[in-house]
């Protein structure tokens, strides 16, 4: 095999595997951001839970009251 069609078929494999990498850390990329905002609702709902267990029933809704429906 020359050398010059053994740099083409390795530049030609190379320029594929960076193509699927690429769209592969997109994914990862897409995957991480949807992870973040699913996390901080469950961030918000551990802090309703907290602030329930802590001041009661009433003293909860009267916050929520206060902090959501203004």
């Amino acid at each position: 095999m020359s050398d010059l069609k053994y740099i083409s078929e390795v530049e030609a494999n190379l320029s594929t595997h960076e193509a699927i990498c690429q769209q592969r850390y997109e994914n990862i990329q897409d995957s991480f951001n949807r992870g973040s905002k699913r996390m901080q609702r469950i961030e918000y709902m551990l802090y309703a839970i907290m602030a329930f267990t802590f001041f009661g029933k009433d003293t909860f809704i009267d916050l929520l009251h206060a902090v959501v429906i203004k």
